[in-house]
């Protein structure tokens, strides 16, 4: 490759990288997966290495995650907080090993999980928590102290009151906790997070810490930055000392004399990791002695006596059996695809979302075709790719009326979403009554799936106004409730009568207006009925909002 075509091409590439860099530590929303992306990053690395002329104090390859946002104030890092150098094959890590060797002499080397979160630092003062900020650039980050008090994980105060420590770690989503959030965004209508590393982030950033607070985010901690009144060698040691301290530390760190004791425990973590109930899409190996660090230095973005190695998505093959038709809360219909069972990441998995008839459309994806499965951040299962169709297999087509209540179905204009058009429609009322009654929303005890069920069969409620309506008899005459039970529902309903406006406003399922818009609604108009005799330029003055999201509160 001549000079100018290099040029080019790195020039190219640097803007995908940037482009992507603020769609993922920015806002939260990246467009590819890391495979995709790392890939476009080794690239540029490659041109640069081959021509070392090219290489710019901006390059995505010497620069550190994404801009500080606005919407926090600014905290600058007095040690800066440093990325990771990724490897692909053993052979670089060997190589990673090869110039420790060179540069510092013989190591120890500490093995733990990468954690796929956000990173952090927490200074603490006197023992008590003071100050908490993201990574930013690596320079400069943002103060997000008041969400990071409400992880529970994180002390507030040590157990033993140093004068000075500040603390880095990664925080996260467990599994557990981002299944059940989606499973209530997709009840609610709300678009769902990606994957737990999004949902973690976008929890984090939240300007109102009650939202962080609800989210139940977790954070373990893996490195000291600096302290005042404690000798530290060994990184191993220093782990020990904030688990003593009262840290959540990584479940393990494992010491190894040499990279092929190294090596194998990064195996033994790749094989292990689908068991955990948190994402992590590597290992890390650290030089455990800190006079060896300071010997080996940084590089102007990556710690050289530090090597992640990333490991590949997990994929498998099976075969899709059928696809079912869901209904949700706005009358959408999400073709849902039925497999035989197959065991990935850890957890067997037999349904996958096929989110519209556009995406099996451009998969090419039909009944009794192989497919191949992924689980997306580890955690979401997709389809990836078709391997093999079926013979005559037909292909799939949205049905024309709704499979819950037999009205036909439109698509929308310019849209991929097909909706029923039946506003009675008992799928969309059970959905709607759902979210209403969550614990984000009116957050009214009692109320799950299975009674609300029961109270449409029995055409007690047609509406969240009918719920208040509810009588201690009508509800102890349901299945498997009892009068206490019932006395109790109609006591939470009266509690409910009394909750904050933006509580309502969610809890009416306006499209386009999640929990956060609710509150900016309520705490502009200040009651129902000056939100929906706002006009539209009005409300859409309001910050955060938009044409499309004024124009669904006028239409509601």
């Amino acid at each position: 490759m001549e000079l100018e075509e290099a040029r080019k091409l790195a020039g190219e590439l640097a803007e995908k990288i940037r482009y992507h860099n603020r769609k993922y530590y920015e806002e939260d929303a990246p467009e590819i997966d890391d495979a995709e992306y790392d890939a476009l990053y080794r690239r540029l690395e490659e041109i640069e290495a081959a021509f070392p002329e090219l290489v710019t104090p901006d390059s995505p390859t010497q620069t550190v995650g994404g801009r500080p946002q606005s919407q926090f104030s600014p905290v600058v890092h007095t040690v800066p907080m440093e990325s990771l150098h990724d490897s692909f094959s053993e052979q670089e890590l060997v190589d990673f090993d090869r110039r420790v060797r060179a540069a510092a002499g013989d190591p120890v080397y500490i093995v733990e999980p990468k954690f796929d979160g956000l990173s952090v630092s927490a200074e603490y003062r006197d023992g008590v928590f003071v100050r908490g900020s993201t990574r930013g650039d690596g320079a400069v980050g943002e103060d997000i102290t008041a969400n990071l008090r409400t992880i529970r994980s994180l002390p507030k105060r040590l157990k033993e009151p140093l004068p000075f420590l500040e603390v880095r770690g990664e925080v996260y989503m467990s599994h557990r906790v981002f299944r059940e959030l989606s499973a209530a965004q997709e009840l609610n209508g709300e678009k769902p997070f990606k994957n737990p590393r999004n949902a973690a982030a976008g929890s984090l950033r939240q300007k109102d810490a009650k939202i962080t607070a609800a989210r139940r985010l977790d954070i373990f901690v893996f490195n000291v930055q600096q302290v005042d009144g404690a000798q530290l060698r060994f990184h191993d040691q220093s782990l020990r000392f904030l688990k003593k301290l009262g840290f959540q530390v990584p479940p393990f760190f494992t010491p190894c004399k040499t990279i092929r004791e190294a090596v194998e425990e990064v195996r033994r973590i790749g094989d292990i990791r689908g068991t955990f109930d948190y994402s992590i899409d590597g290992a890390v190996i650290k030089v455990n002695s800190f006079a060896q660090r300071r010997m080996l230095g940084s590089t102007a973005k990556f710690p050289k006596w530090a090597e992640a190695f990333k490991y590949p998505p997990e994929e498998r093959q099976t075969r899709l059996l059928r696809i079912e038709v869901n209904v949700g809360r706005t009358g959408a219909l999400t073709p849902i695809g039925v497999f035989e069972p197959v065991s990935l990441a850890g957890t067997t998995v037999s349904r996958a979302t096929l989110h519209n008839e556009d995406f099996i459309r451009d998969k090419g994806i039909r009944v009794g075709d192989t497919v191949i499965l992924r689980k997306a951040g580890e955690i979401i299962p997709e389809v990836v790719s078709v391997v093999s169709h079926a013979r005559d297999a037909e292909p799939f087509r949205m049905p024309k009326t709704c499979p819950s209540c037999g009205a036909p179905v439109v698509r929308e204009e310019g849209g991929a979403a097909v909706r029923c058009t039946n506003p009675e429609c008992p799928a969309q009322l059970l959905r709607h009554l759902i979210h209403f009654c969550s614990r984000d929303a009116m957050d009214i005890d009692g109320f799950g799936p299975a009674v609300l069920q029961q109270l449409i069969s029995a055409k007690l409620v047609a509406s969240p106004a009918d719920l208040f309506s509810l009588t201690v008899p009508q509800l102890a005459g349901l299945e498997r409730l009892g009068q206490k039970s019932a006395e109790n529902r109609v006591r939470a309903l009266e509690k409910a009568k009394g909750n904050d406006l933006y509580r309502l406003v969610y809890a009416l399922g306006i499209p386009h207006i999640g929990l956060k818009a609710a509150r900016l609604l309520a705490a502009r108009f200040g009651s129902m009925d000056a939100i929906f005799r706002a006009e539209e330029g009005e409300i859409a003055s309001i910050d955060g909002f938009g044409e499309i999201m004024a124009q669904s509160v006028r239409r509601f």
